[in-house]
């Protein structure tokens, strides 16, 4: 096959793909969510490949001393980020409906620097590519590595461990999304086993699903 010939099949069947591709990348000034999460553009991304501390997590010292690491972390990642110009290059999309994707300000790669400086570990479960600055990080006792640390991951298991209803007739489960979307899920519906209620964040549970639509939640779509 000629060049021209390869150039104009690529042409056809892609209808013009470089220009599809660039459109999907999100582009504009960061703003920072927490230690893995940043909106650009006006587009919520989760940066792929890493897993920083929840916002409400805490660490120990090693003499024991229990500090909101959580908090710090998105602290220093305003510091580092906020404000500046980032190109996200999308990877897929997770079960929130956010954007994963890798992200670059100032030409080096958000996730790398974020890993390098034990603001956030790498998530292997995904992807190995931060690997080696994990490593480098725990070897240095940088960030989060001079502290005792329960992964992120286990942290977001046991937070979100659904707990039983106090009357069995009221199982249907109010959860309130990152977005702040007011859900419930009835026995049986596909999220309902991993749905966990935190009555301290203002989820609840409901004797009917009348009683949930009143109150303002609506139902999950699956």
């Amino acid at each position: 096959m000629t060049v021209m010939r390869f150039c104009f099949l690529i042409f056809w069947l892609g209808l013009g793909l470089p220009a599809a591709v660039s459109a999907a990348d999100v582009h504009g000034k960061i703003v920072v969510i927490d230690g893995d999460t940043i909106d650009v553009g006006g587009q919520r991304i989760r940066l792929f490949g890493i897993d920083a501390p929840e916002q409400d997590q805490t660490c120990q010292t090693r003499q024991g001393v229990t500090w909101a690491c959580g908090a710090w972390v998105t602290e220093q990642v305003k510091r580092l980020y906020g404000g500046k110009s980032a190109h996200c290059r999308p990877v897929d999309r997770d079960r929130y409906g956010r954007i994963v994707a890798t992200c670059e300000a100032e030409g080096a790669d958000i996730g790398q620097r974020l890993v390098s400086d034990g603001l956030a570990f790498a998530y292997r479960r995904y992807s190995m590519a931060y690997d080696l600055d994990e490593k480098g990080a725990a070897i240095s006792d940088r960030g989060l590595h001079g502290s005792r640390v329960q992964v992120p991951s286990e942290f977001r298991q046991i937070r979100a461990t659904p707990t039983a209803p106090t009357d069995r007739a009221c199982a249907i489960k109010g959860n309130i999304s990152s977005k702040g979307h007011r859900i419930y899920h009835t026995p049986g519906q596909v999220d309902y086993d991993r749905t966990g209620i935190r009555e301290d964040k203002g989820e609840r549970w409901f004797c009917s699903t009348r009683e949930a639509e009143a109150a303002g939640w609506r139902a999950a779509k699956r």
